[in-house]
């Protein structure tokens, strides 16, 4: 799986969780992670979580740390689990830095605030995970907290990098693990 920090601002809309986005935009073809940042402005037109459309909850971020990963040969369960994965994976690296995260589902909260959020889906080839963290918190339509603003962070990019590569080392440690065994019969 390829990696990708892209160092210009993108402003995530919803549509960018398309399938081939990040090939046809960045020439990245195949399985890959890229993160952005850049403000997050997402309205029920583009919502792919039907809950969020049902309760009229868009979403909103003025300035936002996207993942965006597209994988292939993956069904929607595999999906989610892997979107959990990406999710559990930001969780030990914050926690790392000292910071308590509850992880409830697909959502990380600060102080009873919420840090991100996301989704997976499935295209017709592949599947799409997003998953946003607020930098700054000011200006959410609910009450939010922030990588920079509540948390400290400064370094986004590094740790985005950081997320990105923990993320794509286990993928491939399952994979080894899947391929390291014998299967049992009766």
């Amino acid at each position: 799986m390829k990696i990708k920090f892209i160092e210009e601002e993108v402003k995530y809309i919803g549509s960018q969780l398309a399938p081939h986005w990040i090939y046809k935009n960045y020439k990245i073809q195949g399985d890959a992670i890229v993160a952005f940042c850049g403000e997050c402005d997402v309205k029920l037109t583009e919502m792919v979580d039907i809950e969020d459309v049902i309760n009229n909850e868009p979403i909103y971020s003025k300035y936002m740390l996207s993942f965006i990963t597209e994988q292939f040969g993956v069904n929607l369960m595999e999906g989610v689990l892997r979107q959990r994965l990406l999710i559990t994976i930001i969780k030990e690296l914050l926690e790392q830095k000292g910071v308590f995260v509850i992880r409830n589902g697909d959502d990380l909260m600060i102080d009873g605030k919420k840090l991100s959020v996301s989704i997976a889906t499935k295209s017709i080839n592949s599947i799409l995970i997003h998953t946003g963290l607020n930098i700054i918190s000011e200006g959410a339509p609910i009450e939010a907290s922030g990588l920079r603003s509540e948390l400290g962070i400064s370094d986004i990019k590094t740790f985005a990098q950081d997320v990105m590569s923990k993320y794509v080392a286990e993928i491939e440690d399952i994979k080894l693990a899947c391929a390291k065994v014998r299967g049992v019969y009766e």
